[in-house]
């Protein structure tokens, strides 16, 4: 099991490896969609009453480290 950003943890036992909120089954795809959906972190802490400010600002925070990581690679074209 790794832990990522103290509050973010990926384990093959839990949600098939995907990363989620440390000691919950609540991927961080899950509140990333939902934010982009137009909830808000207050409507994320009704809804999922376990989570607290800092989870949901963990994942916001996982997300843009993964991006960060990222490979782009540009096809060229053969002349």
């Amino acid at each position: 099991m790794a832990m990522i950003h103290d509050r973010i943890e990926l384990n093959p036992n839990v949600m098939v490896g995907k990363p989620v909120i440390r000691g919950t089954r609540v991927p961080v795809e899950l509140i990333l969609r939902k934010l982009s959906e137009g909830a808000t972190e207050g409507d994320l802490l009704e809804a999922y009453p376990h989570l607290i400010m800092e989870d949901v600002r963990a994942a916001i925070a996982y997300a843009a480290d993964v991006i960060a990581r990222e490979e782009v690679l540009v096809a060229r074209e053969l002349d």
